[in-house]
Parts: C-alpha cells; structure tokens; sequence
C-alpha cells in the first residue's frame, strides 16, 4: 500500500515537472490605450522617470519608497532605482532607447522580492488628435515562474496594473493640455 501511494506521487510529482518545463519560457503582456492629448505630451511622460510617481501604479505600493535617479533626466541613459517594502520590491529601470514620439525602451532589473530582468516598451502612434499607447512588457520565465503561471494568472496581474497606468496617464496629461 505504502509503495502503490510513494510510486503515485513520484509519477505526479514527474507529470507536474513535465508540464512546467512544457510552459513557453518567453513572455509578452500588452495592454492599449487612446489617450486625448497629443503623442509628444504623453511621450514626455514615459520618457521621463521623475513623472512616473503622479501615474505609475507601481508607485503607491509604498509612499516611503526610496528613489534615485542618475544619468540625464530623461531619455537614454536615465536610470531610475528604488527601494521600498515587500509588495514595491527593489530594482533599476534603464532607459536604452528613446525615439522621440514613438518608443522608450526600459532595461528592467529586479533585484527583490525576485531577482530578474524584463523589457518594458511604451509605444506611441498618433491617431487625429490623439495618441493611441501601448505598454508591454517581455522576457523569459524561470522554471519557478512557469509553476506559479498554473496558478496565478501573470498576465491579468500586471495588465490590471497597466490598465492603472495607463489609465492615471490619461488623467495626468488630460490636466497638462
């Protein structure tokens, strides 16, 4: 009996590893927004990390983040890094490209609650008078983010957040124009 249960497990135990290594490795979450005002108004909000504290959702996780920033003010080579409490983490963002009006590529790197690099992209195209904004995020998923992925939807998570985000951008530059 005691054999028949431990080969039971063993065989879950295998079929659970099988189907976590089956996972894709590479991620991608985007979410859109038109937003009314014009793409150099709203460009300048991304390109610029000192703006992202009044629509970042990421931002209220700890009012008593610590924050620094290096490099120009904005556009490439600006570095923002912060540290704060369990839900806001620690890490670096890394502006590596900026053209102006259409992209700013962000270098993400996590150092706590886990450590990782992803790729944040907001992409700007004008419609009339408007801008239509889409904020992705890409990059490779561990073996132990693939398990969490059976649980926990990623893509609802952070997407949620970018619907804030893009959403509390829209509130910041409808004041601006």
């Amino acid at each position: 009996m005691l054999e028949t249960i431990l080969i039971s497990l063993a065989v879950i135990v295998v079929a659970f590893v099988i189907v976590v290594a089956l996972r894709p490795s590479r991620f991608v979450i985007t979410r859109t927004a038109t937003i009314p005002a014009p793409v150099s108004v709203v460009f300048a909000q991304a390109n610029d990390f000192h703006k992202w504290v009044t629509w970042s959702p990421w931002e209220k996780f700890d009012p008593t983040m610590k924050r620094t920033f290096e490099g120009p003010a904005a556009g490439t080579g600006a570095i923002y890094k912060w540290s704060g409490n369990n839900k806001a983490g620690e890490g670096r963002a890394t502006l590596i490209e900026s053209r102006p009006n259409e992209l700013v590529r962000i270098k993400l790197d996590y150092v706590r609650p886990f450590a990782g690099t992803n790729t944040a992209e907001f992409a700007f195209r004008p419609h009339g008078d408007q801008s239509v904004v889409t904020w992705s995020l890409t990059g490779t998923n561990s073996f132990m983010f693939k398990a969490v992925g059976l649980f926990m939807n990623m893509d609802k998570m952070i997407g949620t957040a970018f619907e804030e985000g893009l959403a509390n951008l829209k509130s910041v530059v409808k004041v601006q124009t």
